[in-house]
């Protein structure tokens, strides 16, 4: 899986990955090397949930401050 193919996940398809790629290290199913490379792409799919994390609690800011808006009456 690349950056491409992270970017076109969900969060939650990104958090069952990052599950995935715990279980296989904890496991100890992987190689060192492997294990280097699971934890690269550990590291993007943290990143990408971020960057959604931080899209929604904008979308979620805005609706809230619409909302008081809405809720005020002029004076």
């Amino acid at each position: 899986m690349d950056k491409k193919d992270i970017a076109r996940l969900s969060f939650e398809e990104a958090i069952d990955q990052l599950r995935r790629i715990v279980e296989r290290i904890e496991q100890g199913q992987v190689s060192l090397e492997e294990s280097l490379q699971q934890y690269e792409m550990g590291m993007a799919l943290i990143k990408h949930c971020r960057g959604i994390l931080q899209q929604a609690e904008k979308r979620v800011e805005t609706v809230s401050m619409d909302q008081q808006g809405s809720n005020q009456t002029p004076s």
